[in-house]
C-alpha cells in the first residue's frame, strides 16, 4: 500500500519527519491508527488457530468448571466488544444520522470504520480462544494471550499521550465521544492484561499444584522461575531434606521417557540389525567370489615364481589381520543410537535450538547500540530523549536476552537429565532380558559404569549440544560486524585469538598427562592408606607406625611435586588466556592505526569492538572443549550400541504346552553356554512327574548347575527342547540376597499373609535368628546380605522359594552352606517327603549323600550325560557311577564327622567364623558393639547350649541385655553431615596452612593486576579522545607510537601479574595440602583403637581421597577463581562510579539484592547437590544387585516388578536434580536483572550528565556494564562452590582434632635391656572398653614368674582377648596396674613397651611391600638375621625359591601366599623381635595340622627362656604348660597346672570333657 493510499484511509498525514525532529517528539495520528494496531492483532489472528484447534476436539470437558477468573476474563472481553460496537456506531452516526447541521459533504475516512470492525471481530475471535485455553488439559492460563495483551497495552500508550498532549495543548476535548471510548477501552486492556498474567487452576489440580507448584505457574512466573521461590525460602530456613522434593512433571518421569524412548529404538534398533545382517550377508559373498576367483589364479599361476607367491601370501595374511580387528570392531548393529535420541527429545531440542537462535542474534544488538549511544554523547546537538531512548532499548534488549538464554539452558539441561535417564532406563531394562554370551562380555563392573559413566558422558554434551552451529554462527557474525567497524585489520586480532586455540590444546594434553602421573601416586598412597587402616591394630601392638608414616609422607611428597608441576602448569594457561583479550586488541588496534594514517581510532569503533571481541572470546573457548567432549562420547557411544544391540535371550527355548502329562520333561537335548560352543550337557532326556522329589547327584563339575540353568532356559539349546507345566521358583546355590528387610526378602514381591509366612519361618529354622536381628523380619540386611552369615542367607533364600507357592522348585545344593543339623532340619521340614512342599515337584542338586534313601528318584549325571536315573535302592544295587559316588562322598564325610568332635566345644560352632568375616562394621545394622570389637565383647554370656538356636549369641547380642547398657551402645556414630552455613574460622584456617605471607602476596599481587586492567582501559579511553582534538587534522606519528606502546604494555603487565599472582597461589596451596595432611596423618595414627573399632574404615579412607582431594584441587581452583571474579566486578563498578558518580547511589540497594539472592541461593543449591549425590548411589547398587541375581529374577518371572522398582529409584533421583537446574536458572535470571539494571543505569546517567563527560568514558562504563553481568554470575557459582569445597577443610581438620592416645616415648625410660627376666604382675587390674561400658576385666590379680608357660583358656567373651589388649595398652586401665620385672606399665611411653614385647596375633595380617618391610620396617636387622629366623620358621625354602628372595612383593593383604605361609611369616616376626616376653593368640581361622605343629615347636625351642602367654582356642594346644589361667566374665576362676585343674573337676575339667581330653591325655603328654 503506498503512502499516498494511506494517507487518503486515514484522513490525515502518515509519514512527516518533522514529527521526531524536535525536543517533544510524537507519532503522526495515522501511524497510531494503522500500524500500531495491526502489530498486536496481526500476531493473534496468527496464534488464534492453535487455541481453536481444541475446540473442535471432541474431549469431554468438564463442563462444572467455569472458575470466577474465566467469568471476568470474558466479561472485560465483551464489553471490549461493546466499545468497538459503540465507536463504529459513533462513526456511523456521524455519517448518516440525521443532524441539526446541513449534512457535512466530508465523510469520515476509511479507517474509523475499519478499525471498529477489526476489534469487534478480535474480541469474538478472543472469547473463542479463551475457551479454548480453558478446555486444553493442564493448561492455567496462556503465554501468546498474554503477550498479545501486553503488545496491545504497549501500543495503545501512544495514543493515549497523543490525545492528552492534544487536549491539554487546546485546552479542550475536541472529539468527546471517542476519546471517551478510548480512555474506557484502555482501562479495560489494563484490567484484562493483569488477569491473563494470573493462572487459573482448576479445582481438580489443586492437589497436583501443592506438591509441584510448576503444574500451576502463570506465564510470568514460568519465564521467571518465580514458582521456585517457595523452595528456596524452605532451603535458606532449614536444609532441604528428600521429603521436601517435589513430584516430577508426568513427561519429566522416567516411565514416561523410557516409554517414548523404548518405542524409537525399537524401529531404529530393528533398522540397525537390518543393515548389520545386509552387510554380513554381503561380506559372506565377498568372501565367497574371493575363494572362487583365487581357485581360478591358481590354476593359471603355476609358472609364477615362489617367491612371488610367497609374498603374496604374506600379504594377504597381515590385510586379513587388519580386516579381523576391524570386523571385531564393528559386529554389532551401530549408529542408531544417536538417531534414536535425535527423534525422542525432537521438541526439546528444537525448542531450545529457537531461543539459542535469537539470543544469539540479540547478543549483537547491544554493541550496535553501544554505538550509537557513543555518537550521541558526542553529538552535543541532539536531543536528550535520543539518549533516554537508547537507554531502554539496552535494558529491553538485555532483559529479553537474559529470558531466551535461560529458556534455552533450561531446556538444554532438562534435555540432558532425560537423555540421562532415557540411557539408565533402557540399560536397566536390557540388562534383565540380556543373553549369556553377552552377559559374559562385561563384568558387572562395567555395566554399571555404562549406567553411571557413560549416561553421564551423554548428560553432560546434551547440555551444550547447540553450540556446535552456535559458536560458528556467533564467530562468523562476530567476525562480519568487526570488519565493517575496522576492516582488514581485524584479521590481526583474529589471528591471535586463533593461535590461541593450539597454545591451549598442547597445554591441556600436557596437563593431563600430569593428572595420570598424579593418579597414580593417589593411588598407591590410598593402597597403602587403606592397609594401614585395615592392620592398625598390628600396627599399634608392634610399634610400626613411624615406618608407615615415612612411607606415606614419601609418596605423598611425590604427589606434592607433581602437583606443583600441575599447578605451575596452570598458571602459564592462565597466563595465556588473561593475556589474550588484552593482546587481541592491541594487535587489532595497533594495525587499524599504522595502516593509514586516515585511521583515527575513534570511541565508537573502539568500544564497540572491544564489545565485540568479548564476545567472541567464548566460542573460541567452548569449541575446542567441546569437540573434546564429542570424542569421549563417541566411546560411550559405542559401548551402549554393543550393549544395548546385544543379542537378548531366547525366550522359546523352553515350551509351556499344557498337553504333556509331566511336570518337567526334556527330550534329547544338548545345550551349551554360548551359540558356538561345545554343548555342556548332551542327548539328556528326563521326565519328572508332578509332586515327585528328584535328587541330581553327579562329581565335581559334572554338569549338575547348568543342568539347572538350562531348566530356567538360560542356556542354548542346540537340539531337542524342554516343555514346563507350571511356575518356577529357584534356589541359587550362592544365595542371592537384596538389600531390603527380611521380610521384603522372603514375599520377594507377593502379598504377605502371616500365618503362612511364620509357617515357612519355622520350617526353614529362621526363628531363632530373627529374634537375636534387632529389628525381627522388619531388619534392614546390607548389600550382599553383609550382615548375615553363609547359613543364614542360604536359609532365607530357600524361605524367598517356600513362599512363593510356586509347582516347580529347583534347588541347586541349598543344603551345603549350612552345618549338618541344620541341613537335617531343612530337609525334614521343608524339601523332604514330609515337607511343607512335599506336593510339589522338586529337583534337588546335593552332595549330602544322607538324603539320598528319601528322594523319590535319583538322576545321575558324569560329564555332562545322564549315565542312571532310579530310586536309591536299584542305583545301588547297579554298582555303577551312583555307587562310586557314594564311596567318594561318605568317606568325606565320615571324615568330617571325626573332625567335628575333636573341637572342644568353643569352635563347635562353625558357623561363629563365617559370621564374624561377613559382618563389616558399615552395615546399617549395626547395635551392638560385640560385632566389630568380634569376640572382644563386654557382654556376659549365658551358659551356651551349643544349639543352633543359641548359637548366634556369640555374634549378636541378645535385644534383652540391649536395655542395660544403653550408653555406649551404639557401636557406630552416624557421620556428621554439614548442614547450614560454613563457618568463617574455616576460611582462616585454609589461609593460615597457605601462609598469611603468601596469603597477602597473592592478594596484592592480583589487586595490582586488576588496577593494570583497568588503567590499560582508561588510556583507550583517553586514546579515542583524540580522535575529537586532532579532528581534520593529521595525527602525529609519535603520539600514535606512544598510545600503541602504553596500551601493550600495560596488557602485558596485566598478564604477568596473573602470572605472578597464580604461581604464588600454587604454591601457596601446594603448602595448604602438605600442612594439612601431615596433620591429618600424624594424628590418626596416633588415635586410641576405640576410634577404629567405632568408625567405618571406608569414613576414615574418605578423608584421605575424597576430602584431601579436595583440598588439593578444588579449593586453589575455586579460590583462584573467585578471587579474580570478584576483583573483576569490584573494577567494573569502579570504572563506572568513575565516569558517572551518580551510580554510586544505585550500588547501596544492587548489592543489598544480590547478597540476599546469593544466600538463599548457596543455602538451596549446595543441600540438593548433597541430595542428588545422596541418591544416586541407590540407582547403582540396585542396578548392581540386580545384575547379580538375574537369574533369581527371571526365573521367578519378575521383571516387571524391578523395572518399576528401578524407575522409582530413578525419579527418586532426578527429583533432587530438576530442582537443581532449576535453582540454577532461578539464580541467573536473577542476577542477569541485576546485570540490567546496572548497564541500565550506566546509560541512565550518561544520558543525564553527558554534558560533563566526554564520549570514551561512556564508552568504557558502557562497555563494562554490558560483560557485568556474566562476571555476577560467576562470582555467586563460585561462591557457592568455594563454601562447598571448604567444608574439606572442616572434615579434615576434625579428623587432625581427635584425642590421641598416651605419648610414644615419655621422659621415664626403661633400661636398654628391660624386661631381662619377663616377670608379670597383675594388680586388681580392672578394665573398660569405653567409657560407659560395663568392665570387662573385674579386678584381675595374678602373679607370673620369669619363663613360664601360661595357657589363658575361657569362653568366648570370657576377656581373654582383653588380657592381651591391656598389656600392650590398647586400652588403658580404668583400676590397678600391671607391671613387668616390676616397672608400672603405665609410666612408661607406648612404643617403649610395645617394642619389647611381642605378639603372634590371631590372624596374619601381611602388608603390601617387599617380604623384608613385612619382616623388619625399619631396617633394623641384617639379611643374615632375617634368613636365620626364616630358616627357624621353616619359610628358607620357600623364599629362597623365589626370584627377588627377599624383596619379593607381598600382594595387598598377602593374598599371594597361603594363609599357613602367612602365620609362618607371623612367626618369623616374633623370633626376629627377641623379647622376653611373647603373647600368642592363637589362630581360630583353622591352620592345617602340620603348620600348627611347626609353630608349636618353634615355639617351644626358640623361645624356652621367655615368659609365653598363649590364649588357647583348642585345649590340646596347652595341656603343657606350667599353669593355665581359667577366665570367666573377666575374673580369673581358677589358675593352676592342667593336672591339677583336672582332679578339681571344675570349670576346666568340664571344657576339657567337651573336647574329648582325658587325664590319660594329660599324662600322655
Amino acid at each position: 500500500m503506498s503512502v499516498a493510499a494511506l494517507d487518503e484511509y486515514c484522513g490525515s498525514i502518515f509519514w512527516n519527519a518533522s514529527y521526531l525532529n524536535r525536543e517533544d517528539p510524537d507519532l503522526p495520528v495515522c501511524v497510531e491508527q494503522t500500524v500500531l494496531v495491526w502489530i498486536p492483532l496481526g500476531f493473534l489472528w496468527l496464534c488464534a488457530p492453535w487455541h481453536l484447534v481444541s475446540l473442535c476436539r471432541k474431549t469431554q470437558v468438564n463442563r462444572k468448571h467455569l472458575s470466577k477468573l474465566y467469568l471476568c476474563k470474558q466479561l472485560v472481553v465483551s464489553l471490549l466488544f461493546l466499545t468497538a460496537i459503540a465507536a463504529l456506531a459513533v462513526t456511523l452516526g456521524e455519517d448518516f444520522g440525521p443532524s441539526k447541521d446541513p449534512p457535512s459533504t466530508v465523510k469520515n475516512p476509511g479507517v474509523y470504520y475499519a478499525n471498529p470492525v477489526l476489534y469487534a471481530v478480535t474480541w469474538i475471535l478472543l472469547l473463542l480462544c479463551q475457551e479454548g485455553v480453558r478446555r486444553r488439559k493442564g493448561a492455567v492460563d496462556s503465554a501468546t494471550l498474554f503477550v498479545f495483551w501486553l503488545l496491545l497495552v504497549l501500543c495503545d500508550v501512544f495514543p493515549f499521550q497523543t490525545l492528552l498532549r492534544e487536549a491539554l495543548k487546546l485546552g479542550e476535548i475536541s472529539d468527546v465521544p471517542r476519546f471517551c471510548l478510548f480512555y474506557i477501552s484502555f482501562g479495560l486492556e489494563l484490567i484484562a492484561l493483569i488477569l491473563s498474567a494470573v493462572a487459573d487452576i482448576p479445582s481438580e489440580a489443586k492437589e497436583r499444584v501443592k506438591n509441584n507448584p510448576e503444574a500451576g505457574a502463570a506465564f510470568l512466573s514460568r519465564i521467571t522461575f518465580n514458582w521456585f521461590n517457595s523452595m528456596v525460602l524452605k532451603g535458606y530456613k532449614r536444609p532441604l531434606v528428600q521429603e521436601d522434593m517435589w513430584d516430577l512433571n508426568e513427561i519429566d518421569s522416567t516411565s514416561y521417557i523410557n516409554q517414548c524412548f523404548q518405542h524409537v529404538m525399537q524401529s531404529e534398533l530393528g533398522a540397525a540389525r537390518v543393515r548389520y545382517h545386509n552387510k554380513l550377508k554381503k561380506k559372506q559373498n565377498e568372501n565367497r567370489d574371493k575363494a572362487q576367483g583365487e581357485a581360478f589364479q591358481n590354476g593359471l599361476g603355476k609358472g609364477v615364481s615362489q617367491d612371488v607367491l610367497m609374498m603374496e601370501e604374506k600379504g594377504k595374511k597381515a590385510d586379513e589381520k587388519k580386516k579381523k580387528k576391524k570386523e571385531k570392531e564393528d559386529d554389532y548393529p551401530n549408529s542408531w543410537l544417536i538417531t534414536t535420541i535425535y527423534k525422542t527429545f525432537r521438541g526439546i531440542l528444537l525448542e531450545s535450538a529457537f531461543f539459542k537462535l535469537l539470543q544469539d542474534l540479540l547478543a549483537f544488538a547491544s554493541p550496535q547500540l553501544l554505538k550509537l549511544m557513543i555518537s550521541f554523547t558526542q553529538d552535543k546537538s541532539r536531543y536528550t530523549w535520543e539518549g533516554y531512548l537508547y537507554a531502554v532499548l539496552l535494558l529491553v534488549v538485555a532483559v529479553l536476552q537474559s529470558l531466551f538464554l535461560q529458556q534455552y539452558f533450561q531446556r538444554c539441561f532438562v534435555l540432558g537429565m532425560k537423555v540421562r535417564t532415557a540411557i539408565m532406563a533402557s540399560v536397566y531394562k536390557k540388562a534383565l532380558v540380556v543373553s549369556n554370551e553377552a552377559r559374559k562380555e562385561s563384568t558387572v563392573g562395567e555395566t554399571v559404569n555404562l549406567m553411571s559413566a557413560d549416561a553421564q558422558r551423554f548428560n553432560d554434551v546434551t547440555n551444550f549440544i547447540h553450540l556446535l552451529w552456535s559458536c560458528p554462527l556467533q564467530i562468523t557474525l562476530s567476525i562480519v560486524f568487526l570488519w565493517l567497524e575496522l576492516g582488514p585489520s581485524v584479521l590481526a586480532g583474529l589471528a591471535v585469538m586463533v593461535l590461541m586455540v593450539p597454545i591451549n590444546g598442547f597445554l591441556a594434553t600436557k596437563a593431563r598427562n600430569i593428572q595420570i602421573e598424579n593418579m597414580k601416586f593417589k593411588d598407591k598412597r590410598l593402597k597403602i592408606m587403606n592397609e594401614i587402616l585395615n592392620g592398625i591394630k598390628i600396627l599399634k601392638l608392634y610399634a610400626w607406625e613411624p615406618s608407615f608414616q615415612t612411607q606415606v609422607e614419601g609418596i605423598r611428597g611425590q604427589e606434592l611435586k607433581v602437583m606443583r608441576k600441575f599447578a605451575y602448569l596452570t598458571s602459564v594457561s592462565t597466563f595465556i588466556f588473561s593475556c589474550a583479550p588484552a593482546l587481541v586488541s592491541l594487535a587489532t588496534f595497533a594495525v587499524f592505526v599504522g595502516v593509514s594514517s586516515d585511521n583515527v581510532l575513534t570511541a565508537e569503533k573502539a568500544f564497540t569492538s572491544i564489545s565485540l571481541f568479548n564476545i567472541l572470546r567464548f566460542p573460541l573457548a567452548m569449541l575446542p572443549m567441546l569437540i573434546a567432549a564429542m570424542v569421549q562420547t563417541t566411546v560411550s557411544r559405542k559401548r551402549l550400541e554393543k550393549f544395548l544391540g546385544g543379542e537378548d535371550l531366547d525366550s522359546d527355548i523352553v515350551r509351556h504346552d499344557t498337553s504333556f502329562n509331566t511336570a518337567v520333561s526334556i527330550s534329547d537335548g544338548s545345550f551349551a553356554w554360548e551359540k558356538e560352543a561345545d554343548p555342556l550337557l548332551k542327548n539328556v532326556s528326563l521326565d519328572i512327574k508332578p509332586g515327585r522329589l528328584v535328587a541330581v547327584v553327579g562329581a565335581v563339575g559334572s554338569g549338575k548347575s547348568s543342568l539347572m540353568s538350562a531348566l530356567l532356559g538360560e542356556m542354548h539349546s542346540t537340539k531337542g527342547f524342554i516343555n514346563i507345566q507350571g511356575s518356577l521358583a529357584f534356589v541359587p546355590q550362592q544365595a542371592w540376597i537384596q538389600n531390603a528387610t527380611v521380610r521384603d526378602n522372603i514375599l520377594f514381591g507377593s502379598p504377605h499373609k502371616e500365618r503362612r509366612f511364620q509357617e515357612v519361618i519355622q520350617a526353614c529354622a529362621l526363628a531363632p535368628d530373627l529374634k537375636l536381628l534387632p529389628g525381627g523380619d522388619l531388619t534392614e540386611i546390607g548389600e550382599k546380605g553383609i550382615n548375615l552369615s553363609g547359613g543364614q542367607k542360604q536359609r532365607v533364600s530357600l524361605a524367598r522359594a517356600a513362599y512363593s507357592q510356586a509347582d516347580i522348585y529347583l534347588l541347586d545344593d541349598p543344603l551345603s552352606a549350612v552345618d549338618s543339623h541344620v541341613g537335617k532340619h531343612l530337609f525334614e521340614k521343608v524339601i523332604g517327603p514330609n515337607g511343607i512342599l512335599k506336593n510339589k515337584t522338586r529337583i534337588l542338586v546335593t552332595h549330602g549323600v544322607s538324603f539320598l534313601p528319601y528322594v523319590d528318584e535319583i538322576v545321575v549325571l558324569v560329564d555332562g550325560v545322564v549315565s542312571e536315573v532310579g530310586s536309591y535302592n536299584s542305583l545301588r544295587a547297579s554298582k555303577g557311577a551312583f555307587s562310586e559316588f557314594l564311596d567318594t562322598y561318605a568317606k568325606e564325610q565320615s571324615n568330617q564327622a571325626d573332625l567335628q568332635s575333636d573341637r572342644c566345644q568353643d569352635t563347635a560352632d562353625v558357623e561363629l567364623i563365617p559370621e564374624r568375616e561377613d559382618t563389616q562394621p558399615d552395615s546399617p545394622l549395626e547395635d551392638t558393639v560385640s560385632v566389630t570389637l568380634k569376640r572382644e565383647n563386654s557382654i556376659r554370656r549365658s551358659q551356651r547350649m551349643g544349639s543352633v538356636r543359641l548359637r548366634k549369641n556369640s555374634s549378636i547380642k541378645k535385644s534383652e541385655d540391649a536395655d542395660e547398657s544403653k550408653q555406649g551402645q551404639k557401636l557406630i556414630e552416624k557421620e556428621t553431615m554439614e548442614t547450614g552455613q560454613v563457618k568463617f574460622s574455616l576460611y582462616l584456617q585454609y589461609l593460615r596452612a597457605m601462609g598469611w605471607g603468601y596469603t597477602v602476596m597473592v592478594f596484592v599481587v592480583y589487586f595490582i593486576q586488576n588496577i593494570a586492567f583497568i588503567g590499560q582501559n582508561l588510556w583507550l579511553s583517553d586514546w579515542t579522545n583524540d580522535a575529537v582534538d586532532y579532528y581534520n587534522m593529521t595525527y602525529p606519528n609519535w603520539k600514535r607510537d606512544t598510545r600503541v606502546g602504553v596500551f601493550g604494555a600495560l596488557g602485558v603487565a596485566q598478564g604477568l601479574f596473573v602470572f605472578l599472582g597464580t604461581l604464588l597461589l600454587a604454591n601457596a596451596s601446594v603448602n595448604a595440602s602438605r600442612i594439612l595432611h601431615s596433620r591429618l596423618l600424624d594424628n590418626i595414627l596416633r588415635v586410641p583403637m576405640v576410634f577404629f573399632d567405632t568408625t567405618p574404615i571406608g569414613r576414615v579412607v574418605n578423608r584421605f581421597a575424597k576430602d584431601i582431594f579436595t583440598v588439593d584441587e578444588a579449593i586453589p581452583q575455586s579460590f583462584r577463581s573467585w578471587l579474580l571474579c570478584l576483583l573483576g566486578v569490584l573494577g567494573t563498578l569502579f570504572v563506572i562510579c568513575l565516569a558517572t558518580p551518580f551510580f554510586t547511589i544505585i550500588i547501596i540497594p544492587l548489592a543489598l539484592v544480590y547478597y540476599f539472592v546469593q544466600r538463599f541461593y548457596v543455602a538451596t543449591s549446595r543441600q540438593l547437590r548433597r541430595l542428588d549425590s545422596v541418591s544416586r548411589s541407590p540407582i547403582y547398587s540396585h542396578f548392581s544387585e540386580t545384575v547379580s541375581g538375574l537369574s533369581v529374577i527371571r526365573a521367578y518371572g519378575h521383571q516387571e516388578r524391578f523395572l518399576k522398582h528401578n524407575e522409582i529409584t530413578i525419579d527418586g533421583n532426578l527429583k533432587s536434580v530438576y530442582p537443581w537446574i532449576v535453582s540454577n536458572r532461578w539464580l541467573a535470571i536473577r542476577l542477569e536483572f541485576l546485570g540490567n539494571l546496572v548497564v541500565f543505569f550506566a546509560a541512565l546517567f550518561a544520558v543525564i550528565s553527558r554534558d560533563s563527560l566526554d564520549s570514551g568514558l561512556v564508552g568504557l562504563s558502557i562497555s563494562y556494564a554490558l560483560n557485568v553481568t556474566q562476571t555476577l554470575n560467576w562470582l555467586v557459582r563460585m561462591t557457592s562452590e568455594l563454601e562447598t569445597n571448604i567444608v574439606a577443610v572442616e572434615r579434615v581438620s576434625e579428623y587432625s582434632e581427635l584425642e590421641n592416645e598416651a605419648k610414644w616415648v615419655t621422659e621415664t625410660r626403661p633400661t636398654e635391656k628391660w624386661p631381662e627376666e619377663g616377670r608379670l604382675q597383675f594388680d586388681n587390674y580392672k578394665v573398660r572398653y569405653r567409657p560407659g561400658l560395663e568392665l570387662v576385666l573385674h579386678g584381675v590379680t595374678c602373679n607370673i614368674g620369669s619363663t613360664e608357660k601360661i595357657g589363658i583358656v575361657g569362653r568366648t567373651g570370657a576377656g581373654k582377648s582383653s588380657l592381651t589388649n591391656c598389656l600392650f595398652r590398647i586400652i588403658e586401665a580404668a583400676e590397678g596396674r600391671i607391671l613387668i620385672d616390676d616397672i608400672d606399665i603405665s609410666t612408661i611411653g607406648l612404643h617403649d613397651l610395645r617394642n619389647r614385647l611381642t605378639i603372634i596375633p590371631q590372624d596374619p595380617v601381611l602388608f603390601s611391600g617387599s617380604l623384608r618391610m613385612n619382616l623388619d620396617p625399619f631396617d633394623r636387622f641384617s639379611d643374615e638375621d632375617i634368613w636365620r629366623v626364616l630358616e627357624l620358621s621353616h619359610l628358607k625354602d620357600y623364599v629362597a625359591g623365589l626370584q627377588e628372595g627377599l624383596q619379593h612383593e607381598v600382594a595387598e593383604g598377602g593374598e599371594n601366599l597361603s594363609l599357613g605361609q602367612r602365620q609362618l611369616l607371623c612367626l618369623a616376626r616374633a623370633l626376629l623381635r627377641k623379647s622376653r616376653i611373647l603373647i600368642l593368640d592363637e589362630a581360630t581361622a583353622a591352620v592345617d595340622l602340620e603348620t600348627d605343629d611347626l609353630i608349636q615347636n618353634t615355639i617351644r625351642k626358640e623361645f624356652s627362656h621367655c615368659t609365653v602367654l598363649t590364649i588357647a582356642h583348642r585345649l590340646h594346644s596347652i595341656m603343657d604348660s606350667s599353669r593355665v589361667m581359667v577366665l570367666d566374665a573377666g575374673k580369673i576362676v581358677e589358675f593352676d597346672s592342667p593336672s591339677n585343674l583336672l582332679e578339681k573337676q571344675g570349670h576346666f575339667y568340664a571344657m576339657a570333657k567337651d573336647a574329648g581330653i582325658t587325664r590319660e591325655d594329660v599324662t600322655a603328654l
